[in-house]
C-alpha cells in the first residue's frame, strides 16, 4: 500500500507563487514500484472532474494542461519520493484542491489534498 500526502497549499494573491509538494510514502517494494509510474498532480473544483493538471515520467518528461502551460512546473526527486508542483503567475481560476497520484491515477490511493484558493 502507498500512502500520498500532499502539502505547501495555501491563500495567494493573484500573480503569487506556491510550491506544492507530494510525499509518496509506504512499503520500501510498493512505493519503488509506484515511483516508476509517471506521476501527476491533479485539481478539482466543487460540482467539477477532477482534472490533470501536469505529469512526469521517470525520465523527466513532462506534459502540462495548456491553461497552466508557462506558469507551472512539475518535477520529482527520487530521493525524496516526493513529487512538487511550483505554481506561479496564480490566477483566481486555479483555485482547487489539489492532489498528486499517478498517471493513470491508482483509484485507492488518493489522498486528502491541498487547498490552494487564489483572491483576485
Amino acid at each position: 500500500q502507498v500512502t500520498l500526502v500532499e502539502s505547501g497549499g495555501g491563500l495567494v494573491q493573484s500573480g503569487g507563487s506556491l510550491r506544492l509538494s507530494c510525499a509518496v510514502s509506504g512499503g520500501v517494494l510498493s512505493r519503488s514500484a509506484f515511483w516508476t509510474n509517471r506521476m501527476a498532480w491533479y485539481r478539482q473544483t466543487p460540482g467539477k472532474q477532477r482534472e490533470m493538471v501536469a505529469s512526469a515520467a521517470r525520465d523527466h518528461t513532462t506534459t502540462y494542461a495548456e491553461s497552466v502551460k508557462g506558469r507551472f512546473t512539475i518535477s520529482r526527486d527520487t530521493a525524496k519520493n516526493t513529487v512538487y508542483l511550483q505554481m506561479n503567475s496564480l490566477k483566481p481560476e486555479d483555485t482547487a484542491v489539489y492532489y498528486c497520484n499517478s498517471n493513470p491515477p491508482k483509484e485507492n490511493f488518493w489522498g486528502q489534498g491541498t487547498q490552494v484558493t487564489v483572491s483576485s
